[in-house]
C-alpha cells in the first residue's frame, strides 16, 4: 500500500511555501503517524516466555511474603485506590 503526496510547484510560489504545503499534505494523509506506530510496535511474547515470566514473579512474590513473615522486609501499603 502506497501513498503518494505529490505536490506542484504554483507560479510566483517560493520553495519555502511549497515545501511548508508538502509537509501539511503528508501530515494529513498520516503516513508519519503509521510509520511511527510501526517503528515502535513490539512483538507479541511466545507462551513459553509469558510462562516463565510468571514463574519469576510467582517465586519473587513468595520470597517477599516469607521476608515479610520473618521481619527482614516491611508490608508496603497497597498501591492506588480501588472502589468496593
Amino acid at each position: 500500500m502506497a501513498i503518494n503526496a505529490e505536490v506542484t510547484k504554483n507560479e510566483n510560489e517560493t520553495p519555502v511555501n511549497l515545501i511548508r504545503r508538502f509537509s501539511k499534505r503528508v501530515q494529513g494523509s498520516g503516513l508519519i503517524q503509521r510509520m511511527r506506530s510501526r517503528r515502535y510496535a513490539t512483538r507479541i511474547k511466545s507462551r513459553e516466555v509469558r510462562r516463565k515470566q510468571t514463574l519469576k514473579v510467582i517465586k519473587r512474590r513468595e520470597n517477599v511474603k516469607e521476608l515479610i513473615k520473618l521481619g527482614k522486609m516491611e508490608e508496603r501499603a497497597p498501591r492506588g485506590f480501588r472502589r468496593k
